[in-house]
């Protein structure tokens, strides 16, 4: 292992390099913006590490760019690599210190949309297969990639390539690419990730605009919708929608264990995004297990009338705003949404134009599974003090890799957690670039013997 985590340090240039690159390249799926583009781009910088790349397509769909590489030991044991080569929007523009897609270095930062989610935590699988082959011509056991180009719309394609492809994709784990590092440098080792309902609310009234002093005999939807998702949820963040937490099953012994063991630094989040208080004034144990375990209703964006500069007297015709529902394990998605345009009815409300934009399960992983134990070795070994995390409060598609390839799924935080993921000036720390590869050579490691 010497020989390989040496050549990690070789070769950190040409990781610096490539993932330049790659930020370089636009991937915005939200607006289809250099996706083709960056996939032949992803698959050019495999095939250069000496992992075989293939680009697959289904028709109307972000091209998923398939890797493999197989072991020449008489093994069969394989680990898949699941990524993602599209990016988040960049706006707003203004608030970018530098070009969003620039790549720029300063210090131990590099910055650009997409060098911490997910391009950067890409490039650092890349060179670890290519710190094996550049060490010993092969790798100790077989590894495969798959990065799509939509999960940051929601994935909504990739379980029609898992079952497509489930023979090609076909493996004993996965590795994820989610994963933070804390304030504090520990590497979280995330076993599960939430589910999501995302949805569109909208109601019209009149056919345009009007003088807003027409109010007294014109109703305003922005009133409208506003009542309406009122009737949501409480001010502690409670979701008041009937049977909205029917299937939800209480936490094991074993996760409120790890739970109660997490460490999480209250004054340290509230510092970073600078609030005073958390919903519902949670402390503690209670703030701990939300974050893990608990749904939730979120106003992503509400439009309606003028929001631009200055002052305009109107009366908006219409009102639009977009919810997203975080998900716990045995929340079926197709389940709530019917819950949902049922409670909008009942509460007289059933003008409202509900809009499902995708919906994902949530999926969690048995602490007690062999993969968790290879992948925490390593981490121990690579970042000294490693946390178990029950579930991570954000969503991917891991419910369908396990569903369809019947594979754990585990992550490992190699991600400043305050990196500004979604935001302007996203940034990913260089020195945990470097250590995240040496991780990866380890997991790689590890899972073979």
């Amino acid at each position: 292992m010497n020989q390989i985590l040496k050549q990690v340090d070789k070769n950190f240039h040409n990781l610096i390099s490539d993932l330049q690159s790659l930020i370089r390249q636009p991937s915005v799926s939200a607006k289809n913006e250099g996706i083709q583009e960056c996939a032949k781009l992803t698959a050019k910088i495999m095939k250069k590490a000496g992992i075989s790349s293939q680009i697959l397509s289904l028709k109307g769909v972000a091209p998923v760019v398939f890797g493999e590489i197989k072991s020449r030991k008489n093994t069969d044991k394989t680990i898949l690599f699941y990524n993602h080569y599209d990016v988040q929007p960049v706006e707003p523009f203004s608030l970018w210190e530098n070009d969003p897609f620039s790549g720029k270095i300063i210090g131990n930062k590099i910055f650009g949309r997409g060098s911490s989610d997910d391009k950067g935590e890409l490039v650092t699988r890349i060179f670890a297969v290519k710190s094996f082959l550049d060490a010993f011509g092969d790798v100790p056991c077989n590894i495969k990639f798959v990065i799509e180009g939509e999960e940051e719309t929601g994935s909504a394609n990739i379980e029609k390539y898992l079952r497509k492809y489930k023979k090609k994709f076909s493996c004993d784990g996965v590795i994820w690419e989610f994963g933070y590092v804390d304030s504090k440098n520990r590497s979280i080792i995330g076993l599960g990730m939430k589910g999501l309902l995302y949805v569109e609310l909208s109601t019209k009234e009149a056919k345009r605009d009007a003088h807003s002093s027409l109010a007294v005999l014109i109703k305003n939807p922005a009133w409208r919708l506003v009542e309406a998702i009122k009737t949501l949820r409480d001010n502690n963040g409670k979701i008041l929608i009937k049977d909205w937490y029917k299937e939800v099953q209480p936490f094991s012994k074993t996760d409120l264990k790890i739970i109660s063991s997490e460490p999480f630094d209250e004054n340290a989040f509230k510092t970073e995004y600078g609030i005073k208080d958390f919903v519902g004034n949670k402390k503690g144990l209670d703030a701990k297990k939300a974050l893990v375990g608990a749904p939730t209703c979120n106003i992503a964006g509400f439009v309606s009338g003028y929001t631009e500069d200055g002052a305009k007297t109107v009366l908006p015709a219409t009102a639009v705003a977009k919810i997203d529902f975080r998900l716990v394990p045995k929340m079926d998605p197709k389940k709530q949404i019917q819950r949902l345009k049922k409670h909008l009815k009942q509460k007289g409300f059933g003008d409202i134009t509900v809009k499902v934009y995708h919906g994902e399960a949530a999926a969690r992983t048995s602490p007690n599974e062999p993969l968790v134990s290879f992948v925490k070795k390593a981490a121990d070994k690579t970042f000294g003090k490693v946390i178990i995390n029950v579930s991570n409060a954000g969503t991917g598609p891991m419910y369908s890799f396990v569903k369809v390839l019947g594979a754990p799924c585990v992550s490992v935080g190699g991600t400043y957690m305050f990196a500004r993921i979604h935001s302007p000036n996203e940034f990913a720390r260089l020195d945990l670039l470097k250590k995240t590869t040496k991780c990866m050579c380890l997991i790689i490691d590890n899972f073979a013997s």
